[in-house]
């Protein structure tokens, strides 16, 4: 079931943190580190940046919690901050040189998580994103659509096309669908 940003618990914590209670924001950093964590993995090369992302986007999270308005929809605000931080990061990246990416050596033709995975660096962004936030964090199409500032039927129509092409890239590695 895709989470719609209305759970209940949830929002309560939202609004015990905003109301300054630090056992509340430890509780809701435990809940959201690791997808966030791994949401920003997926979207860079190195776990070291993912880290320095997830960092950043804490702190602007920490800045910005008391302004939202809206506790039940903190994951897509959540996410949106992390792409931002993310986006931030990638236009600095794209003014030095990029290194090599290390060879991917290919085993046994199942398809196991380490090589969908890669499968998925190798995709475009705005193909990977849309698959990481749907797909491995769970968010709805309104709240990715939130998350990535576009339409629905765009999310939609990214959905179509990454699916399309992450089947293809899996396809050239040999993997296909028994």
């Amino acid at each position: 079931m895709k989470r719609t940003g209305g759970d209940v618990d949830e929002a309560l914590l939202v609004v015990r943190c905003q109301l300054g209670e630090r056992d509340a924001l430890a509780e809701l950093v435990r809940r959201w580190h690791t997808p966030l964590w791994n949401y920003l993995r997926r979207m860079v090369n190195t776990a070291e940046l993912a880290d320095d992302l997830t960092q950043e986007t804490w702190v602007a999270v920490l800045r910005g919690l008391p302004r939202l308005k809206e506790a039940e929809r903190f994951a897509p605000w959540l996410f949106t901050i992390a792409r931002r931080s993310l986006l931030n990061r990638l236009r600095e990246d794209y003014r030095v040189p990029p290194e090599p990416e290390p060879p991917v050596v290919a085993g046994d033709p199942v398809l196991d998580r380490v090589e969908l995975l890669a499968g998925l660096a190798g995709l475009p962004l705005l193909e990977r994103e849309v698959l990481v936030l749907f797909h491995l964090h769970d968010l709805s199409l309104a709240d990715c659509a939130a998350v990535l500032d576009v339409p629905a039927g765009t999310v939609k129509s990214r959905l179509f096309r990454a699916r399309g092409m992450l089947r293809a890239r899996l396809a050239e590695k040999g993997f296909h669908r028994g």
